[in-house]
């Protein structure tokens, strides 16, 4: 197992630099996810720490020496990729074992390591098998077999699971859990999917124009977010952000359309920065609740509902630009153009001023 350090890392492609001074150390046995918006920088950073790019600054530590120059294959970690690439010609177990073959390890060895990594995912049974005889789920399965059977110190995964479908992805999210737990090896794992990243991860790294915005647990990152930017990115359905401004020394709700209630104004005791620095308050959709329409803190037409079985989402159109969604009991009866008040938690919300940085953080 490993620890792995990045130190100032840069990465410039001529004149476009992509990753702007990353400091970043995981921990021996960590978990840690790398999210962000698509062209973030995310995968760019994973493939300089596997050394399929150059680092144009900085350094990439692992377990304490300096591979910033090392080849791939010199750094001992295994990197699985969002294309199986199996080859088409081989079967399972040939594929699995191929780097043994190809390291000159002996027949019987290879065999044993094959077998010890196929019973620990679930594919004894498929052994003799081509790729093109597997689903999309066992031939991801073979590929992490590949790679464990290496005896690597880490594990890279740049999107696994973007070529599956619902249901498989929710099985391998399962399958990759499970296989750290019992392994416990150092592993980096590369998604756009927020429901990966909370469901997999020790930690998680919020990347945005190839800086880590933030780092965190992910009840740290959902509770206690730093930006507007990581409050929007961490959560499904996102939080709601509402525009606000400053009258009489409190806020305000603004910006509304002219039918829709304003009939409360936020505590001053919810803030610790001046009234005139909020232009913004978040709110998470499990923290309102729906009500009559002249008891909430806003108003507004039910535009949609979506009913999940478990639970239900209301969007409400408030004439915002966007509407505000409120998660309400599966078993409510919601009237789709019905006029319904909101109601705010008020120890539950978020203040965010005009660069997007977050101006109080609530104890939880």
């Amino acid at each position: 197992m490993a620890s792995i350090k990045l130190n100032a890392v840069e990465k410039w492609f001529g004149d476009l630099q992509v990753i702007k001074g990353v400091d970043l150390a995981i921990e021996d046995g960590e978990f840690v996810v790398f999210i962000g918006p698509s062209g973030c920088g995310k995968s760019t950073l994973l493939r300089i720490i596997a050394g399929l790019e150059d680092a144009s600054e900085g350094s990439v530590i692992i377990n304490d020496n300096d591979v910033t120059g090392n080849l791939p294959s010199e750094r001992g970690l295994a990197m699985v990729f969002q294309s199986y690439a199996l080859y088409p010609h081989m079967d399972v177990g040939e594929n699995i074992g191929f780097a043994l073959k190809t390291a000159g390890m002996p027949r019987t060895e290879i065999k044993k390591r094959v077998d010890e990594v196929a019973g620990i995912l679930k594919l004894e049974s498929l052994l003799s098998r081509l790729p093109k005889q597997l689903s999309g789920g066992q031939r991801q399965r073979v590929a992490i077999g590949r790679a464990i059977v290496r005896e690597p110190v880490g594990f890279l995964f740049d999107e696994p699971l973007s070529n599956l479908d619902a249901a498989l992805r929710v099985n391998m999210r399962l399958e990759i859990s499970r296989l750290h737990a019992q392994l416990g090896i150092t592993t980096i794992y590369v998604t756009h999917d927020q429901i990966e990243a909370m469901t997999l991860a020790d930690r998680i790294i919020v990347l945005d124009e190839g800086r880590v915005i933030q780092a965190g647990s992910p009840r740290e990152l959902y509770n206690n977010p730093n930006s507007r930017f990581v409050a929007e990115f961490i959560g499904s359905p996102k939080m709601n952000l509402l525009p606000c401004m400053e009258k009489s020394g409190r806020i305000v709700f603004s910006g509304f359309g002219k039918n829709t209630a304003r009939k409360k104004a936020i505590s001053e005791k919810f803030l610790s920065a001046p009234s005139s620095a909020v232009v913004s308050l978040g709110i998470r959709p499990e923290n309102i609740a729906l009500c009559d329409e002249d008891a909430g803190h806003i108003s507004g037409t039910v535009a949609v509902c979506e009913y999940l079985g478990s639970e239900q989402f209301a969007y409400i159109d408030c004439g915002l630009d966007n509407m505000v969604t409120a998660r309400v009991s599966p078993d409510a009866e919601l009237k789709v153009g019905s006029v319904t008040g909101l109601s705010f938690d008020n120890e539950k919300l978020y203040t965010f001023d005009g660069d997007g940085s977050r101006l109080y953080k609530p104890p939880r």
